[in-house]
């Protein structure tokens, strides 16, 4: 199955950091999520019970980010994947968190996984 949802730039204002500093502000988080999702069941049927919501799981990532401090943007990384393929029961899913303002001279940096159901 190739079909998929995406998220794109959701804003997450959060602590995240290893420097003391860093622990003392929120810092924006700009998180982008492929995730892998039947669509033709919600195709065919016109049906919002078999589509993947869109602002449910933009809410649940925006709470799992902004409610626990993290040193390392890895670490956010791989717990969105895993709140992603548990909660939603999706077969894959690919998380991109940017940091921009982390380096002066780079537009943003960060990390990006894919994860699927073991």
């Amino acid at each position: 199955m190739s079909d998929s949802v995406f998220i794109q730039g959701l804003e997450c204002h959060a602590v995240i950091g290893v420097f003391d500093w860093e622990k003392q502000i929120r810092q924006k988080l700009l998180i982008d999520l492929t995730i892998g999702w039947d669509n033709r069941p919600a195709a065919a049927s016109d049906d919002y019970q078999y589509a993947l919501c869109y602002d449910t799981v933009s809410k649940a990532v925006t709470a799992l980010v902004q409610d626990t401090p993290h040193e390392l943007v890895e670490t956010v990384a791989e717990k969105t994947a895993a709140l992603i393929l548990t909660q939603f029961n999706a077969p894959w899913v690919q998380v991109r968190v940017n940091k921009p303002g982390a380096v002066a001279n780079a537009a943003t940096v960060g990390v990006e996984i894919r994860r699927s159901q073991v």
